[in-house]
């Protein structure tokens, strides 16, 4: 028997490992041209029937058509988005758990919570931004508020009797911003999701929102709900004769949303590139230039690095609204 040296043991393990790399490295391409080649799930932080589960669900068409894969929503709404953003933190990196989610769990949340199961930054891979909009203040349309200004006289001549709801953080600083700038003392009523608290808003139990145009347009267009002034800077194209809520004397508000894809951290970049070429594809599909068109809402892509800087400029931005507003996390 032939005895080989320990150098020679050596040499054949590191070339051995070599091998294992090479192969693993070559096999990451393949993977990637092959995904999806089961279900992929996307996340929703929000429940049914929100802005985010409409658009997932717009999405999620396009790609099956473009893959031949089913792709499901799974609403895991509750604690702000944090139940959701949770679970796909700790999901496998292997692209088949997606989080499409808003500004509500990437940038708002590290501020309005002491604690959060989930980093925000560390804990995803970026794939793109989705698309981005603006939220409108509404009131029932059986009430006497015809003008912002109506509302705020009545907030101010009862301070702590009206009321806003909400039920996602974007909702909620937009109807916190409204109370900074125009000094008035409204109470927050919290919700699971939008859809929740526009329930009870057209049932009377809360006095007005500041709400997403996905959720909320329908019921402006049926005349159930009035649409007093919009939260961003410009008019919207789909509501130009409304005011936005600067011009209606709210002076520097501006507050809009928006949407975007996630992965857990350590998914390998072939699949983040893949599914987000699937991703923009699917923003240009008809199923969601429908969505778009009748949410006042348009589509916005990026690459993961641009999603990572515009989203470290948001966390700035809304660490200083909270801070504004005087929250204290909770």
């Amino acid at each position: 028997m032939t005895m080989r040296s320990p150098c020679e043991k050596g040499l054949s393990r590191v070339l051995l490992a070599c091998i294992v790399l090479a192969a693993a490295l070559a096999g990451a391409p393949s993977r990637a041209a092959e995904y999806p080649a089961k279900p992929v799930t996307f996340v929703v932080p929000f429940g049914a029937g929100s802005a985010t589960d409409q658009l997932a669900r717009a999405l999620s068409a396009s790609i099956t058509e473009q893959t031949g894969q089913p792709v499901i929503v799974e609403n895991r709404a509750g604690a702000s988005g944090m139940i959701a953003a949770q679970h796909v933190a700790r999901a496998a990196p292997d692209g088949y758990s997606v989080l499409i989610t808003t500004n509500t769990t990437q940038a708002a949340n590290p501020f309005l919570f002491k604690r959060l199961p989930y980093d925000p930054a560390k804990d995803y891979a970026p794939v793109t931004l989705l698309g981005r909009g603006g939220q409108v203040l509404v009131v029932r349309a059986d009430t006497s508020y015809r003008t912002v200004n109506d509302l705020l006289e009545q907030a101010r001549k009862a301070p702590g009797k009206l009321s806003f709801g909400s039920g996602n953080s974007s909702s909620r600083m937009a109807g916190e911003m409204l109370k900074q700038l125009s000094h008035t003392d409204i109470v927050w009523v919290g919700y699971n999701s939008n859809p929740a608290a526009l329930n009870d808003l057209l049932g009377g139990h809360i006095d007005m929102m500041v709400i997403d145009t996905v959720t909320g347009m329908a019921h402006i267009q049926s005349g159930r709900l009035r649409a007093l002034g919009a939260s961003t800077a410009r008019r919207l194209p789909q509501l130009p004769d409304l005011p936005t809520l600067d011009e209606a004397g709210i002076k520097g508000y501006d507050m809009g949303y928006w949407f975007a894809a996630y992965l857990p951290a350590g998914t390998p970049a072939a699949i983040v590139e893949r599914l987000r070429a699937l991703l923009i594809n699917a923003t240009r599909s008809e199923h969601a230039r429908s969505f778009f068109a009748n949410s006042a809402t348009e589509p916005w892509t990026s690459t993961p690095e641009e999603l990572v800087r515009f989203q470290a400029s948001e966390l700035e931005k809304w660490g200083k609204v909270v801070k504004a507003a005087g929250i204290q996390p909770e």
